[in-house]
């Protein structure tokens, strides 16, 4: 069948269509029900309708199953299908402070309005391998699902203020950029233009892949540029989602599921004495449904974007924003794999003629090489 998969033409196409669902279905187990996928691969779900730029977790499920738990497919399939559909509609700006939380905490005080709220979080557990998952069956989960009801009051889940607006309160805040283009543009009609505003780095940071944008973020960190910041505040949860109708009326649509990062950074600036006075500023970072790495490190490259003349590749739009977008960047990679033979077979053309005139060269030279 390997064999028939790459024999060329239209057939082989299909044959190799048909081979990459004879290696999910091979083993004949019960498939996998979108239901499933929804409900315990939530945070795989998360990351393809964050890269798909398209939040829809059934068709979000339906495209890991499609693509065998391959994320960056799925997110490419999500994108593909997101271009045929029409807007009809744009939201309008979501209330984030009012959001309806599900975790919320901070890293720069330890006594907040509220308290910190951990929610659902692996951050205090130790990475083990569960090797009693092998065994799980629905009579585990039930009873798992009793005791969590009897032990847990989900009741006491509210809306929380800004933990942020204590430092602005006290003054401590300012911008970043004293002019910085605040202008609206959206990166999925027009091609981004550097330097970007900093609503499309935005939304290309909020597209991008995870691990890409927080390996540069971590770049930053590390100190191959200059920010190290203090998250003010995490929280994961629900918000309220309208559109204005044709008629001008507000219409509410329901609620998606967002992670929100504000990182705290520390600042200088040159005072009327000429003497450095200290200021903080924020990193922001927003992202569909529960990805807290993703959130975290769109607030470094966010504050990172903002001063183009830092050192580092953190602070370089074109360089972040272009490298950081998983489908864009794994489609170029996977194209390697399409036939160049025209191109290589010139190259390798080009090659023999340069060998064999530095040949030529060698023997007027040395004579005695042609002998040999």
């Amino acid at each position: 069948m390997g064999y028939v998969a790459v024999r060329g033409g239209v057939e082989a196409i299909a044959n190799a269509a048909h081979l990459v669902e004879f290696y999910r279905l091979r083993d004949n187990t019960p498939p996998i029900e979108i239901k499933q996928l929804k409900a315990q691969f939530r945070l795989a779900i998360d990351k393809i309708m964050g890269e798909g730029g398209l939040y829809a977790p059934e068709y979000g499920a339906i495209a890991l199953k499609q693509n065998e738990g391959d994320v960056f497919e799925a997110a490419f399939v999500m994108r593909a299908y997101r271009a045929t559909l029409s807007r009809k509609f744009y939201s309008e700006t979501i209330d984030t402070e009012n959001m309806f939380v599900k975790r919320r905490i901070s890293a720069s005080f330890k006594d907040i309005p509220g308290g910190q709220i951990l929610g659902a979080t692996r951050d205090y557990s130790q990475r083990m391998l569960n090797i009693e998952l092998a065994e799980e069956n629905e009579t585990v989960v039930r009873e798992f699902l009793e005791k969590f009801n009897i032990d847990i009051d989900l009741k006491e889940i509210k809306k929380y203020g800004r933990i942020t607006g204590i430092l602005r309160h006290l003054g401590f805040l300012k911008p970043f950029a004293k002019e910085e283009d605040t202008s609206l543009v959206d990166v999925t009609r027009d091609a981004v233009k550097f330097p970007a505003p900093r609503s499309g780095r935005l939304q290309m940071l909020a597209r991008a892949e995870t691990g890409g944008i927080m390996a540069i973020g971590y770049s930053s960190i590390r100190g191959l540029g200059g920010v190290h910041p203090t998250i003010g505040e995490l929280r994961v949860g629900l918000v309220k989602i309208y559109v204005k109708d044709r008629t001008g009326r507000k219409r509410y649509l329901g609620k998606v599921e967002v992670t929100e990062a504000e990182t705290i950074n520390n600042e200088l600036e040159v005072g009327q004495n000429g003497k450095n006075v200290p200021y903080m500023s924020i990193g922001y970072g927003l992202c569909f449904g529960h990805n807290e790495t993703k959130a975290i490190s769109m607030g470094i490259l966010d504050r990172a974007m903002r001063d183009p003349e830092g050192r580092g590749v953190a602070h370089d739009q074109e360089y972040v924003l272009y490298h950081t977008d998983g489908v864009e960047s794994m489609g170029f990679v996977n194209h390697l794999k399409l036939p160049h033979y025209a191109g290589f077979s010139a190259g390798l053309s080009t090659m023999r003629k340069a060998v064999k005139r530095k040949e030529e060269e060698d023997q007027k030279l040395n004579p005695s090489l042609a002998e040999v």
